[in-house]
């Protein structure tokens, strides 16, 4: 009896398990399940300090090992300038042209297709719900030819990329920069951290992986 209260008591204590669902990408202590555009180790420009990835000079664009389809993607991200979070890139050497990448800038940008929180290139956010100077919590969904992104706990972008149909243009009839139409766009890739020479730094990435229905 008392081993059986014993157990209990450590299950409550310990609370939810990480491990049920969510998979961590960052261990808060090295660059492991890291790698670099060529699938190398990734530079020593990107630093691991207080337990977050901290973008160091010429650090380049780092990226998984693990390719991911369907998910939920959480992480935090604090920064001073440009970067941004790339998903279901199939080829981290040409980032532009084979992922979507959601932007990480200062808050005090104007809402646009470019400001923090946006499909960068593609749609715009529907608020700035970003807070600059602070750490930011950003969940990004994709399933599917769904993509929702929740932004310090306020929804701000649900896009279904199958609207958009033609290259080089978004549905709303302004141009963008892919050369294929983005539901043309592989499913599944990479997930990646841009470096774009600003300072910036993420911590508490994680991911759960969705299954098809």
């Amino acid at each position: 009896m008392r081993c059986l209260l014993y157990v209990v008591v450590s299950l409550v204590l310990a609370g939810p398990a990480l491990g049920d669902d969510w998979k961590p990408l960052f261990n808060g202590k090295d660059l492991s399940g890291w790698q670099n555009a060529a699938g190398e180790q990734p530079s020593r420009g990107w630093k691991v300090e207080d337990g977050a990835l901290v973008r160091g000079e010429k650090a380049g664009d780092l990226w998984t090992k693990d390719r991911f389809g369907d998910f939920v993607l959480e992480l935090e991200f604090k920064t001073e300038g440009n970067s941004g979070v790339f998903f279901r890139t199939d080829n981290p050497r040409d980032n532009v042209q084979t992922g979507i990448e959601m932007q990480v800038d200062r808050a005090s940008r104007a809402v646009s297709k470019h400001s923090v929180g946006s499909m960068y290139d593609l749609l715009a956010p529907s608020k700035n719900a970003a807070k600059d100077g602070e750490w930011n919590k950003v969940q990004i969904t994709a399933k599917g030819n769904r993509i929702q992104v929740v932004l310090n706990g306020e929804q701000i972008i649900d896009m279904d990329v199958d609207q958009w149909t033609t290259p080089g243009k978004n549905p709303d009839g302004t141009p963008n920069k892919f050369s294929r139409a983005l539901k043309d766009f592989a499913r599944e890739g990479h997930i990646g951290l841009q470096e774009h020479g600003h300072n910036v730094a993420y911590r508490n990435i994680r991911i759960k992986e969705l299954k098809a229905e």
